[in-house]
Parts: C-alpha cells; structure tokens; sequence
C-alpha cells in the first residue's frame, strides 16, 4: 500500500505542474513537464554515453585482494585508466515499459558484478541490502577541456564535467520492500540473488553473511525513477538519471497485505507489475487488500493453511503439493532426540464452485 500511497504525491505534482504552466498571470514562471517518449530517448544517450567513457574495478572482482570489500567503484577512462574495458562492453540490459504511457519503453542497463547464490529476488519481495545511489545530472556532457586550468586534461576535469551527485547511501545493511522503491530499482534487482546464508549476528551486535551475495549497478532512466518530481529535499534534480551500487545479502518473500498469499500470487495477470491486478476495483491492488474479492470475507479465511512435518534425519521426503497449492514457509530444527525436523507450510487456493476461480477471488464461490 506504501507505493500506492508514494505515488500519489508524484502524480499529483506533475498534474499540478502541467496545470499551472497555463497561467503565466501571476508572474510565476514555469516549465511544462517534459515528454515521456522523448525523455526516454534523452535518458537512454545520457546513459550509454556515461556507461562508454567510464569503467568499474573489474580487476579486483576477477582477482580480489586481500581484504576486498566487493564494492563497486566506478571510475572515468582517462590517463593511466584510458585503455580499460569500458562499462558499455559489461553490462547487461532489458526492455522495460513505462508505468504512465502507453508505447513508451525504456532500455534499462545494469552490471551484474556478481549474481549471488542464494535466493533470486522477485519484484514484490523485501530485500537486504547495502547501497550508494548518485543521480546523474542533466550536464553531464563528455568534455576533453582543461576545466581544472592544470595544464593537461585528465581524470580530474572528466569528473567535473561529468558530475553524479550522491545522494544516499547506507553502509549498513538496511531491509526494502521492493514495492516502495522507485521501477526501476525493483526492474533491476530481480536479476540478483542474495547470499546463502541469512543474517549472523556477531558478538559486537553487527551481522555478516557470507560473501556469495550479490553486487551490482543498476542505471535508471528518469521515466523509471522520479521523472519531473524528486522528493524534495532529495538531492535529486528533476529528470535525473539514477546510479545505485548495490550489495544483495538476503531476500524475504512479500506478503504486504499478510493475508498469506504472498504477493507473488497475487500478480493474477502474470505480468511482473503488482499495481494493476485490483480484482474487486476497488482502489486497492490485491497485494495490499485484506480482502481481494470484497465479499465481506477476508482472504485469508478463503483459503487453508497446512503444515507438513519431515523426518530429515529418517529419511522422510518433502510433500508433492497439489496444483492449487503453494508452498510459504520451511523450517528446520533439531527436536530432543538429535533428529532434524523440517516444517512446511502451505496454503491451498480452494475453488468451492470449481469455475476456475480461487475462493478469495470469487465473489460467488458457494
């Protein structure tokens, strides 16, 4: 519901924007917002044009260091750094569509440093991070002049030229719900996985993961971040391009309306988005509706819970699950005889009336 809600102020910020650039009475002087196709192209030269002329610490990942801290670091390909791999020949990319406009696509970049080896995150999961984010401005244009007035064009004025402005970072690792953030950071990071092991706690209070977890950069295309309107007071201009490095420790699964039906199902149209599937119209997405068919019974009486208990330690096997059934949780632990007990919850999609529709979709259901 927090992105629902997130929304809004952006949205209505552009309708104001675009409402008061015809009244130009008051002396107040104002810029129409900006047209998203055309954007897109603009966001996209701006993009490949910083991803052409700057690289990443390659070698280091390739070959780490003793006491690496598998971050990121981007640098511009000038002096002695001239003849490196440029990002441009690393990346990876994907076709995304725009949230507002019809017909309007973005390419959105992304280096996949390292993919990680744990759990692949997916758009409405919660996810562990580290991250610094820097949006690039709207004069980064390349330049070899001497801005510096040194007397050579080096790394120094390619920087000034070229400026990314941070904006925030947590060297902590701090806990996201991908459906609060900004499209563009939920298109890229479902392309990562995160460390095998979850969260230990160390005696000074601070956690580690193992460092299989996943690091990366994504580039954001304005029309995928905040477009004409940044959160005031953000650091971000409007039209900014967005860099976030990345670190992906652990992945959570999204159930945002606790209804048991992790969000993941409740993308009933299969499309990867979890704002437009709102099953009773009633404003509220399925994923933040208590109540997605609003017949007066909450979801989660619409459907059953089941936990199967395993025998590890005898040999025991996993459930075959029915097709209407989904596993949402699995734990293990050692009982008072040493053996290992693995728990697994499921929930059924009942269908009563057998239509094909699940119960807590089905408004008619007896």
């Amino acid at each position: 519901m927090k992105k629902v809600y997130f929304l809004l102020p952006i949205i209505t910020l552009a309708f104001l924007t675009i409402i008061s650039c015809k009244k130009d009475d008051d002396g107040v002087i104002t810029v129409p917002e900006l047209d998203r196709g055309e954007e897109a192209v603009n966001a996209q030269l701006m993009i490949e044009t910083y991803l052409e002329t700057h690289f990443y610490n390659y070698e280091e990942f390739v070959n780490p260091p003793a006491g690496f801290d598998y971050a990121v670091v981007i640098d511009t390909l000038a002096g002695e750094n001239a003849t490196k791999t440029p990002l441009m020949d690393q990346v990876s990319s994907k076709t995304v569509s725009d949230r507002f406009e019809d017909n309007v696509s973005y390419t959105l970049y992304y280096l996949s440093a390292i993919e990680g080896d744990g759990d692949g995150a997916s758009f409405p999961d919660l996810c562990t991070i580290t991250y610094e984010g820097r949006a690039l401005t709207s004069n980064s244009i390349l330049s070899d002049v001497d801005e510096n007035n040194d007397g050579v064009v080096d790394n120094n004025d390619l920087k000034e030229v070229y400026p990314t402005n941070l904006f925030d970072a947590a060297v902590t690792p701090v806990r996201f719900d991908l459906t609060q953030l900004v499209d563009g950071f939920q298109d890229t990071m479902i392309e990562f996985k995160a460390a095998t092991s979850e969260a230990m706690e160390q005696p000074d209070g601070t956690v580690t993961y193992s460092e299989d977890f996943g690091v990366g950069v994504m580039f954001i295309p304005s029309g995928l971040a905040y477009f004409s309107s940044p959160p005031p007071g953000s650091g971000i201009g409007s039209y900014n391009q967005l860099i976030f490095t990345f670190k992906l420790f652990q992945v959570d699964v999204g159930d945002q309306d606790g209804d048991t039906v992790y969000s993941l199902l409740e993308d009933v149209n299969g499309n990867g988005l979890e704002e437009d599937d709102d099953t009773d119209s009633d404003g509220f997405p399925n994923f933040v509706d208590p109540d997605d068919d609003n017949d007066g019974t909450l979801t989660v009486d619409e459907i059953v819970t089941q936990d199967y208990v395993v025998n590890v330690t005898n040999g025991e096997s996993d459930p075959v699950l029915a097709s209407n059934e989904y596993e949402i949780d699995r734990e293990e632990e050692e009982n008072d005889e040493g053996q290992i007990i693995r728990t697994i919850t499921t929930i059924t999609l009942t269908d009563t009336d057998g239509d094909g529709t699940p119960d807590y979709l089905d408004t008619d259901n007896s």
